[in-house]
């Protein structure tokens, strides 16, 4: 990786930032961060989540699971849709 490539790597708190701003393309990241399955963003991963638990209020998280084919994302589809209309 070059030097250029490891300076334009966002740190926890530019993460934590960009998210608690409303940057979508830093939430993006932080997203993309979130799922990796790459050992070596774990870490970050997890110290993200930890770093932005005490902003989330009254958050509540939702597990869905399901064996493939049982329509997991058409039922989160519908939840997100039921959401926005219920404002």
């Amino acid at each position: 990786m070059t030097q250029q490539a490891v300076a334009k790597r966002p740190t926890l708190a530019d993460f934590v930032q960009g998210v608690t701003d409303g940057d979508r393309a830093m939430l993006a990241r932080a997203i993309t961060l979130v799922e990796s399955a790459n050992p070596a963003h774990r870490a970050m991963a997890q110290e993200l989540l930890q770093a932005l638990l005490p902003r989330t209020g009254n958050a509540i998280r939702l597990g869905i699971t399901g064996v493939p084919g049982v329509g997991k994302s058409t039922t989160i589809d519908q939840f997100g849709i039921n959401l926005v209309e219920a404002g």
